[in-house]
């Protein structure tokens, strides 16, 4: 099994363009690959934050911190800028079809709410599919997303991401 060319620009690449944090609508069109993440997630935060979008409902001071290892993309990012750039690259390598199977669970007086979800999509350079499982755990202060806390299934992802698509 060989290992693809883009394993390495894997997912996502950061460009640290730091954006105006009050982007149009417009502008997250970028972010449509990854529309059936982000509508689950503001789904699951529902009335405990403001906004429309995902990452009107994120402080601009966000902790955003993965506890994974996985190549090409950071195990914290810090700001609502950051996080905005480190998804803009996502829709290059996996188109969303859909999430599903959320499981929401409140904690600490309704200031941290711990989800679980399922993504499913197709890695575009092979169109192998792509299913994964999460588990977040976000901290709400002044109805923002103040803090993220993101576990994945790991062997998912890197299986979908090395594989080759069989000759049809």
């Amino acid at each position: 099994m060989s290992t693809p060319l883009f394993l390495p620009k894997l997912i996502l690449t950061l460009e640290h363009s730091h954006r105006d944090s009050n982007m149009s609508k417009n502008e997250y069109a970028i972010y449509e690959p990854s529309k059936p993440y982000f509508d689950l997630v503001r789904g699951a935060l529902g009335d405990l934050v403001e906004g429309d979008h995902f990452f009107d409902c994120v402080s601009n001071d966000l902790i955003y911190e993965v506890l994974y290892n996985f190549p090409g993309w950071p195990q914290k990012i810090e700001g609502r800028a950051d996080l905005m750039d480190s998804f803009r690259g996502y829709g290059n390598y996996i188109k969303l079809h859909s999430a599903d199977h959320l499981i929401k669970n409140m904690a600490d007086n309704g200031q941290v709410i711990v989800i679980e979800y399922e993504v499913h999509g197709t890695i575009l350079a092979t169109g192998i599919q792509y299913n994964n499982r999460f588990c977040s755990i976000i901290r709400i202060e002044d109805r923002k997303v103040s803090h993220w806390r993101d576990y994945m299934d790991s062997l998912a992802a890197w299986n979908a991401l090395i594989a080759t698509k069989v000759p049809t």
